[in-house]
C-alpha cells in the first residue's frame, strides 16, 4: 500500500509519516518512509547566508528537478517492498509550489503523475496557514511569511487533484494526526480486502 502525504510547510508531514511508519514498526508490520523533498529549505538557507534572492525559475528548476529524482527513486524502492509505504512529499507538491509562485504548471510534471503508479491515497494535511508559521517559527530551522503559506495552500486547493485527496485536519495535536492517518489505511484495507472478497468466494 502507498500512502503520499502532502501539505504546506509547517503542516506536520514529516512527523506523521515517521509517526505512521513507526506505529507501524511497534505492530509488528513491514513500513517503509520515503522523503521526496526538493530542497528548497537549503536554498533559501544559502540564499539568506549569501544574502541573494535566488531568480524564480532558477528555484523553480532546481527544485523540480531534485524532485522528480526522489519521486522516480522513490516509486522504484516502493515497487521492491512488500509491505506499508509511505511517501513524505510527492509531485503533487511541486506543482502547488509553481501555482503559488505564478508559474505554469507545465507539461512534464501532470504526465510523469500520469504514468506513475498512483498511490492507495494522497493524504493532504490541512492547516490554517498561521498555526503552521508558529510550528516553523517553533523549530527554527527555516522561516516562511503568512503571506507565502496562505498562498501556498490556496494552491493546493486549486490542484484538479485536490479533490481526490484524503483532507485531514492537522490542526490537531500529533497524536490526533496519527490516529486519523491510521483509520485512513484501515478504510483502504477493508475496501481492498472487500473488493478481492468476490473473487476469493469464486475459487474452489
Amino acid at each position: 500500500m502507498l500512502i503520499v502525504l502532502t501539505g504546506i510547510d509547517g503542516s506536520g508531514k514529516s512527523t506523521a509519516a515517521r509517526a505512521l511508519v513507526s506505529k507501524a514498526h511497534t505492530d509488528g508490520k513491514k513500513a517503509l518512509l520515503l522523503n521526496n523533498h526538493a530542497g528548497r529549505r537549503s536554498m533559501s538557507l544559502l540564499g539568506e547566508r549569501l544574502g541573494i534572492r535566488w531568480p524564480l525559475r532558477l528555484a523553480d528548476a532546481v527544485e523540480t528537478t531534485l524532485r522528480v529524482a526522489n519521486v522516480l527513486v522513490s516509486h522504484v524502492r516502493a515497487s521492491r517492498f512488500d509491505g506499508l509505504v509511505v511517501m513524505d512529499r510527492h509531485l503533487y507538491c511541486q506543482l502547488a509550489l509553481r501555482t503559488a509562485k505564478g508559474l505554469p504548471r507545465g507539461r512534464v510534471l501532470p504526465w510523469l503523475l500520469s504514468r506513475l503508479p498512483a498511490p492507495d491515497a494522497v493524504v493532504h494535511l490541512d492547516i490554517e496557514p498561521a498555526l503552521a508559521r508558529r510550528r516553523i517559527t517553533a523549530r527554527g530551522t527555516d522561516t516562511e511569511t503568512l503571506a507565502d503559506l496562505a498562498a501556498l495552500l490556496g494552491a493546493y486547493r486549486s490542484l484538479p487533484e485536490y479533490q481526490d485527496f484524503f483532507l485531514l485536519d492537522a490542526n490537531q495535536p500529533p497524536a490526533a494526526v496519527l490516529d486519523s492517518l491510521e483509520r485512513i489505511v484501515r478504510q483502504l484495507v477493508l475496501a481492498q480486502i472487500s473488493a478481492c472478497s468476490p473473487r476469493l468466494r469464486g475459487r474452489p
